[in-house]
């Protein structure tokens, strides 16, 4: 093998995995906003659960002191029976008396529901009270995660670039050009093996001749269909 296509494909190993950490580097953005997103829509469930909770406390609060009020009316006109000496309005206030009563059963009735209804919301609350706290922290540990994940890539993408720089220093300017475009233009794999008379490439056959000069390794050889360096 030529020692020039020996340095290239160095070269093309290290600008593969840079092109793959890149890739990698660059979906994090993505991956962060995945994982926050997930943790606000917990937060946002969970308030939901508050809520629902809260309204059925105020409800049944409302209606304890609309029972409240209807016993204190009871009370005032008991005080008003006991002092009126007509009959028809004797009898009058105790329909009335009898009308808000039955109210009042009512309304016991609807508190006792809505105490249901809070009991298993508050059980609610503690269950979803308790996965916040669970994912919060698991959001934590994803985040940093990420964050070193980045740093690493980030440390690594560095490091790389400097060695491909040194490797490209010892390349032919006109090769390590060519090569480059058809890093770009081949989807990263500028350099492939022909095996019999196939471009591992294109898969398509190349003549003797081409496939003989590979053999040779004397020359720089290309794929007479796509243009990839052969070896």
């Amino acid at each position: 093998m030529l020692p020039e296509i020996e340095q290239l494909l160095v070269i093309q190993d290290r600008d593969q995995k840079i092109k793959a950490h890149q890739i990698e580097l660059n979906s994090l953005p993505l991956e962060r906003q995945r994982v926050e997103q997930a943790l606000k829509n917990k937060i946002e469930a969970f308030d939901q659960i508050k809520l629902r909770g809260k309204e059925i406390e105020v409800h049944r609060k409302k209606l304890e002191l609309d029972a409240n009020s209807r016993r204190d009316t009871i009370a005032k006109y008991k005080i008003q029976q006991s002092q009126t000496r007509k009959n028809e309005e004797f009898q009058a206030i105790g329909q009335l008396i009898s009308r808000l009563e039955h109210e009042i059963e009512q309304i016991e009735d609807e508190e006792i529901v809505l105490m249901e209804q809070g009991e298993v919301a508050g059980r609610e609350i503690q269950q979803a009270e308790a996965e916040l706290k669970a994912s919060r922290a698991q959001t934590e540990q994803q985040l940093t995660a990420l964050a070193n994940k980045q740093e690493t890539l980030e440390r690594w993408l560095r490091e790389t670039a400097t060695e491909r720089e040194t490797l490209a220093a010892a390349i032919d300017p006109d090769l390590l050009s060519r090569y480059q475009r058809l890093f770009t233009s081949k989807n990263g794999t500028p350099i492939v093996p022909v095996e019999h008379e196939v471009c591992m490439g294109c898969h398509m056959k190349n003549t003797t001749t081409t496939v003989h000069k590979a053999k040779l390794a004397r020359e720089i050889v290309y794929c007479e269909q796509c243009g990839r360096i052969l070896y």
